[in-house]
């Protein structure tokens, strides 16, 4: 049975989209650590971050770079964190967390509630600034 990323990208599982391309998709986090906080994964399911093809790896982080600073225009922060556990779900993935302190990227704090339309509003923000970062 595919993973729960995997029935994500085949719209199986609604979520809340920020950025896509032919390889690689990005989300709003649904227990986000800060407002903004986003996913990416590559569309191909592969478990671990460092089993990524080179060629493939490096296009992911560059995609993960323009989300990241598709968040920066629109939210309110001192940096885009990054972090890569790999242990949660067993599909490589990104989180790219705002950050106002170093402390905004401890998992263990509580994860904000938002609303359904807050999650609209934010993924829409997010994803016409991508569009803009990605037209240029």
């Amino acid at each position: 049975m595919p993973g729960i990323f995997s029935r994500i990208i085949d719209e199986e599982i609604p979520c809340y989209k920020v950025a896509e391309d032919e390889r690689f998709l990005a989300f709003l986090d649904i227990n986000p650590l800060a407002i903004g906080h986003a996913l990416v994964i590559p569309k191909k399911e592969i478990d671990y971050i460092f089993d990524i093809p080179d060629d493939l790896y490096k296009d992911y982080f560059c995609f993960a770079k323009s989300v990241a600073l598709a968040i920066e225009n629109v939210i309110p922060c001192q940096r885009i964190g990054i972090a890569v556990v790999g242990l949660e779900v067993p599909h490589a993935h990104i989180h790219l967390i705002p950050l106002q302190t170093i402390y905004d990227i401890d998992f263990k704090k509580p994860k904000l509630k938002l609303s359904e339309m807050e999650f609209h509003r934010i993924a829409e923000k997010i994803s016409s600034s991508f569009e803009k970062i990605v037209s240029t």
